[in-house]
């Protein structure tokens, strides 16, 4: 594992406040970077990693364990991380899992802060068509995207580009990153990524 320079805002990421729904988030009041993908993707140990924080966000090996819209303040850049429901295969009752997009729909679509989407998908399954519909969602507000590969600790470093290139063929305006929570790939690109856009400079 290497060493790696971490923002020192990013390190001071504090919680603040859970929504069930998009009329419970807190005030528009700074830029908001958000962080989805499909449920098990990696996003509580990418926040984790990014923020250099070992517990921000709950890590858990069951799929769909973030079920509300969580925001984390980043002191010193006026901006917010907020870490969205997952979405896919989920292991909840239907009628739930609707819920869960609908409200992800409505924040995505009706959140005039959110300003940068970083999307979460293992490397070894990227680009499925929910994965698709997140990026139109941000295509037709024109949000900038941040593209993380995860898990690219999972195969071999051959392969890992090869996916890589794959997804930036396919989103060729977007930054795509392989990105691994454990060896720390990706995380320098990544969080001058995020800083720079919670600055407000996308």
């Amino acid at each position: 594992m290497r060493d790696t320079q971490l923002d020192p805002r990013l390190a001071q990421t504090k919680f603040l406040i859970s929504a069930p729904t998009l009329d419970h988030c807190p005030p528009e009041c700074g830029p908001e970077i958000g962080f989805c993908g499909r449920s098990n993707a990696g996003k509580s140990s990418a926040l984790n990693t990014l923020t250099g924080q070992k517990s921000l966000a709950r890590v858990s090996k069951t799929p769909g364990r973030t079920q509300l819209i969580n925001f984390f303040e980043v002191p010193g850049t006026g901006g917010f991380l907020v870490d969205l429901p997952g979405y896919g295969f989920a292991k909840v009752p239907e009628a739930m899992k609707k819920q869960w997009q609908q409200h992800l729909g409505e924040f995505l679509a009706e959140r005039r802060t959110l300003t940068g989407l970083v999307l979460l998908m293992d490397v070894r399954h990227p680009m499925t068509a929910l994965d698709q519909q997140m990026l139109s969602f941000a295509d037709h507000r024109e949000m900038d995207t941040l593209l993380l590969l995860t898990k690219s600790d999972k195969l071999s470093r051959n392969q890992a580009a090869k996916s890589r290139l794959s997804v930036q063929k396919q989103r060729p305006n977007s930054l795509v990153l392989n990105f691994s929570s454990l060896d720390k790939t990706g995380i320098e690109d990544a969080s001058a990524w995020i800083t720079h856009h919670l600055e407000g400079h996308a």
